[in-house]
């Protein structure tokens, strides 16, 4: 691409590099950006700094918040004794739209990908070995897709928790393999998390399915 302008060059390197996004779509948006006013590119820009500076972790269960606590876990109404183990804050997102679901959280910051370099050192799974050793929770629901590094995550997560006293169950299969939860209908997911099966049983069922 050829710019008349050195600014307008930069401002499309910095926005191609969102993901999802080319030099076209890039140059589309900046164009945009332009043609707007100063305040409105203003607030735009002053979004953006407070989500960077603002937006935390959840200490408790690593869910995105703009307090130490998200709502989830501060909500009294919410079961503690149910906790839902996720990918990332998407699936949370995603759970929440149903209305189904009156549990905690707890987001594992992605999956097992040994491809990418990623163990399970670079996930949350100490703190969520920690907080079922100190909270002692009734239920551990599987709610990662069922692509291979979310059923090999699932899997290491069920040889780790299989020692405490707990029900460990999966979502059921509404969910198709290899979906991620992010992408599914909320019909499907509410049902899934409704129907869920002990994690033993979806086991089973994948050598089944596989056999």
């Amino acid at each position: 691409m050829n710019f008349s302008s050195k600014y307008l060059e930069k401002a499309v390197d910095e926005i191609s590099n969102l993901p999802g996004i080319g030099k076209k779509t890039a140059l589309r948006l900046a164009l945009h950006l332009l043609r707007q006013d100063k305040e409105a590119v203003g607030s735009l820009s002053e979004a953006l700094l407070a989500l960077k500076s603002k937006v935390n972790e959840c200490q408790k269960c690593g869910n995105l918040s703009d307090h130490n606590i998200c709502e989830i876990c501060a909500n009294p109404t919410r079961n503690d004794e149910l906790i839902c183990v996720v990918e990332d804050v998407r699936d949370v997102m995603a759970i929440e739209n149903t209305g189904q679901y009156r549990g905690l959280y707890h987001v594992l910051g992605g999956v097992i990908s040994p491809m990418e370099g990623i163990g399970p050192a670079e996930l949350n799974i100490g703190s969520l070995i920690n907080r079922v050793e100190q909270s002692t929770p009734k239920e551990i629901i599987f709610g990662l897709g069922t692509t291979m590094e979310g059923e090999t995550t699932t899997f290491y997560l069920y040889k780790k928790l299989a020692g405490f006293d707990i029900k460990l169950s999966a979502i059921a299969r509404g969910i198709a393999v290899g979906d991620q939860l992010e992408y599914a209908d909320e019909v499907t997911l509410a049902r899934s998390i409704t129907n869920r099966v002990p994690y033993e049983n979806s086991i089973t069922q994948n050598q089944n399915s596989r056999a």
